[in-house]
């Protein structure tokens, strides 16, 4: 006779989850570069830096100072975008180099495109974020145009991250605005992810679910002090940030994060082009729509938003009836094989213009 136990085993799904080894967070801890990669590995001997132009300029100097402290080899790859084309670039020349780990240093771009590099080299990568704008800082996802793929892509998951909070406060209030439009996303996110268990017989992780919702909840409940105490939103978002993309490092997919909500920004993004707002500013949009779908309640989403200095309406970030109403009927159908509410409430064109409205983005 089997034992219930046996029954589990052989039923439950199976994933891998990849968590990064050492996260430091504080000020000034970019100086602490070199030793948290020896930390890491100490068989480490060479390091390619891939950046941006502006970062290396500003952060160069002590990041180069920190890494031959350790006696770590480093050359810099500059980084244009996170386009195929700039990561096949990078590929190329990289890989005459032959370094035993890639960095990461920069905003979200410079990070999807570095950590895409490190995922087709077969290198280990250590995230290095000089803003807080949306959760790839730690997760094992990359948004790359030019993919042929309109969503985020796995690659794998970086070994370290390092955020210094003096750096990240020095970047636009806008970044810091667009990373809690990603945050508060969890909150429909998760509710998707439920859908798809209930009604699509998916795999639910409770414990990546409920960390993602945390995630979105503490900035729900602390925005009103964000613009009051700088270094407190800072490193309230940064953290938050942190845990979403480990969330998605235990679920082994983006669905605790990322659903119809970010499928209606890549909508957007494909619609309007890239001068349509930040990431974390389409999300947060998506984010009030879903919400009303959902039966949450978006208006304490909105306030939200609007503590923190995002958007809540389509034209602060030049968008305009047709660029929403299109997005929300293409949004599901970049993904299928997602089951979210836009799976299951299917809207039309006229259906889609009342939701818009009344959450006021239109």
């Amino acid at each position: 006779m089997r034992h219930i136990s046996d029954f589990i085993l052989s039923s439950s799904p199976t994933h891998l989850m990849e968590l990064p080894r050492k996260i430091l967070i504080g000020d000034g801890v970019i100086s602490q570069l070199g030793s948290i990669i020896i930390d890491l590995d100490a068989n480490i001997s060479k390091v390619a830096v891939i950046t941006g132009s502006i970062v290396k300029a500003r952060m160069g100097a002590i990041c180069m100072s920190s890494l031959h402290e350790s006696c770590l080899e480093n050359l810099w790859f500059i980084s244009s975008d996170a386009s195929m084309e700039s990561v096949h670039r990078l590929q190329r020349t990289i890989e005459d180099y032959s370094p035993d780990l890639i960095v990461g240093l920069g905003g979200g771009r410079s990070v999807d495109a570095a950590k895409m590099t490190a995922f087709r080299l077969k290198k280990s990568f250590v995230s290095v974020p000089t803003s807080a704008s949306h959760d790839g800082i730690s997760s094992p996802f990359a948004s790359i145009r030019g993919n042929n793929k309109p969503h985020s892509v796995k690659v794998n998951t970086p070994i370290g991250v390092i955020a210094d909070t003096l750096l990240l406060a020095k970047a636009p209030g806008r970044l810091l605005a667009s990373g809690c439009g990603d945050l508060v996303a969890k909150m429909t996110a998760v509710k998707d992810w439920e859908l798809g268990r209930d009604e699509n017989n998916e795999y639910f992780g409770s414990y990546a679910a409920n960390l993602a919702y945390m995630s979105a909840k503490i900035i729900l409940d602390e925005s009103p002090k964000m613009r009051e105490n700088n270094r407190f939103g800072i490193r309230t978002i940064v953290e938050a940030l942190i845990s979403a993309g480990v969330a998605s490092c235990i679920a082994g997919s983006s669905r605790p994060c990322s659903g119809a909500e970010h499928l209606f920004s890549h909508a957007v993004e494909y619609i309007a082009g890239n001068d349509c707002g930040l990431h974390g500013e389409r999300v947060g949009l998506g984010t009030l729509m879903m919400a009303k779908l959902h039966g949450i309640d978006w208006e304490i989403i909105a306030q939200t938003l609007e503590n923190v200095g995002a958007p809540t309406t389509a034209k602060q970030i030049k968008l305009n009836e047709h660029h929403v109403v299109k997005s929300l009927l293409l949004a599901q159908s970049l993904r299928p094989d997602r089951y979210t509410i836009l799976t299951k409430v299917k809207l039309d064109k006229q259906s889609a213009l009342e939701l818009a409205k009344s959450v006021n983005v239109l």
